[in-house]
């Protein structure tokens, strides 16, 4: 499909996803959701892409859902949707390549808790970033409240949440928000760089080790968190990845895994 609100491009093996609507900040709507989900759909599927990073164009990396195209229409009864129903993106997201959040200006509403279920999160020092749904007179999506609370800590997500403050990059990086501050000129380069770091290692292990973390991260049964860890293993045991990584190691030469991928365990 043609995209109207995104561009994409692979970055020597990093598929970068930028959100395209720089005179309105990059304003979220359901044309935008669509397009999003089409465009990691593809990067799932393409063998020369090991990574995602998402980001916004000019200076915003995503100002929240557009308030007229969105929350005035939906008010006044309007189809908001235009028929554009997208798949889940917190499964998505969890269920994807790695995936880093170039954060490079306003992170606001569903322009910040789209980017909470990545694998990483780097903001521009110059990036403000709030979960100001309250502000609007709603809650929290995207199973944010679950994902803010595991990076900051129950306090400091209810007291996010709940006076919908806008915090600096610096700021979000103190609190744990966000993973590392850059200057904003570097902010793609730096997620690129991360992205293509992750993106170069096994995918059934990457995809397994996500996994692991969305299961296991609140699991209290140390019994069930270790039983999926064997059962990833034991997948990874035999997969062609693994064995290219032991046949790399005794030939003393780095890892081919893109081919190993192409052929049968």
């Amino acid at each position: 499909m043609g995209y109207a609100t995104i561009l994409t491009e692979n970055r020597d093996g990093v598929f970068v996803v930028t959100m395209n609507r720089p005179e309105r900040m990059n304003a979220w709507t359901w044309e935008m959701a669509t397009e999003l989900d089409d465009a990691f759909q593809k990067a799932n599927a393409d063998e020369d892409v090991g990574a995602i990073v998402l980001t916004g164009a000019g200076r915003g990396f995503c100002a929240g859902a557009d308030i007229e195209a969105v929350f005035k229409a939906q008010s006044e009864g309007d189809d908001v949707t235009e028929g554009r129903r997208p798949g889940n993106w917190v499964d998505l997201v969890r269920e994807s390549k790695p995936v880093v959040a170039a954060i490079n200006g306003a992170a606001v509403g569903v322009g910040l808790t789209q980017a909470l279920p990545a694998d990483h999160l780097v903001a521009a020092e110059s990036a403000k970033l709030s979960l100001r749904f309250v502000k609007m007179g709603l809650v929290p999506e995207l199973a944010s409240s679950h994902f803010l609370t595991m990076r900051v800590g129950f306090g400091h997500a209810s007291e996010l949440m709940l006076t919908g403050r806008t915090l600096t990059g610096r700021e979000a990086l103190d609190l744990g928000l966000v993973d590392r501050v850059v200057p904003v000129e570097t902010v793609v380069e730096e997620a690129c760089r991360i992205a293509r770091s992750m993106g170069a290692n096994p995918q059934d292990a990457l995809r397994h080790i996500k996994r692991l973390i969305t299961l296991n991260a609140t699991e209290t049964d140390t019994t069930l968190v270790q039983k999926r860890e064997g059962k990833a293993l034991v997948e990874c045991y035999a997969s062609p990845e693994h064995k290219e990584a032991i046949a790399a190691f005794m030939q003393k030469r780095e890892p081919d895994f893109k081919t190993a991928r192409g052929q049968k365990a």
